[in-house]
């Protein structure tokens, strides 16, 4: 199993050696890898994630500015951290741009400044030939007009933590080549249509993940979530592609690996 979506640090509140705690929990159900997310809105949040890849084997990074902070851009300071990203992003150990895109449910910057900051984003996956991790809520037609003015579909890239319609998920599957990420949202009673998009995606588009600490799985909904718990949803999955546990891990370790690189063929060590 991939979980191809932690925020690892935020996960453990800070504190390395529970890092460790975690991963370890992880390993010991089968997660063979994990993607660690630097995308809040300073340098420091893009050098944890850059240093949990260092530190722990089976540990990647995906660096980038969430749409909530794209307005620390624009202002003052916005060069030095802008470069700070492009160069979290070149680091080896970074396998992807993001999490990037538009949040107009909570609209924590403006929304013209989220949409530049998007597509600076792409730009920077472009020149570096890494895939784009797209963050996208209330904003699908939006998101979708950018992707495809931009030609991200060049890039190729995930739209993580998918819990849009069935319609959004699969125009970024079938018009620009995008994966879907399915997060533990998909074991809750009312998982609006991301089941419909697990069963229609092509197999070949579909990923899984935690978005750890947040959205945990059945039967852990309301506490905080861990890379161990990508084993629940990976089974949900299964259960509604009408696949065995094995095939869905199989399935989604072989995506994950094809998107982001040869990187994530590294192993946890327990």
């Amino acid at each position: 199993m991939i979980d191809t979506h932690a925020h690892l640090k935020m996960s453990a509140e800070g504190d390395w050696a529970r890092v460790a705690q975690l991963l370890q929990r992880a390993q010991q159900v089968g997660v063979r890898h994990v993607v660690s997310i630097g995308a809040g809105g300073d340098a420091d949040e893009l050098l944890a994630a850059l240093e949990s890849a260092r530190q722990f084997a089976g540990v990647s990074a995906i660096c980038g500015i969430h749409p909530h902070d794209a307005q620390r851009l624009m202002g003052e300071g916005g060069d030095a951290l802008w470069q700070a990203v492009e160069q979290a992003c070149a680091d080896p150990v970074c396998v992807g741009v993001g999490e990037t895109g538009l949040d107009f449910h909570y609209d924590l910057s403006p929304r013209e400044a989220q949409s530049a900051v998007f597509v600076r984003h792409i730009d920077l996956a472009r020149r570096l030939g890494k895939p784009l991790c797209i963050h996208t809520r209330s904003a699908e037609p939006e998101t979708l007009e950018i992707l495809k003015n931009e030609r991200a579909g060049e890039v190729r890239g995930v739209i993580h933590c998918f819990s849009g319609t069935a319609a959004f998920g699969l125009a970024c599957v079938r018009e620009l080549d995008f994966y879907l990420s399915i997060p533990g949202i998909v074991t809750f009673k009312n998982p609006g249509e991301i089941a419909d998009a697990v069963r229609l995606a092509p197999a070949d588009r579909l990923l899984v993940e935690t978005d750890s600490p947040y959205l945990a799985p059945i039967p852990h909904r309301g506490k905080k979530n861990e890379p161990a718990f990508v084993r629940l949803t990976l089974a949900k999955v299964a259960e509604l592609r009408g696949w065995t546990v094995e095939q869905a891990d199989a399935i989604t370790t072989e995506n994950a690996e094809r998107l982001f690189g040869a990187r994530l063929q590294q192993q946890l060590v327990g």
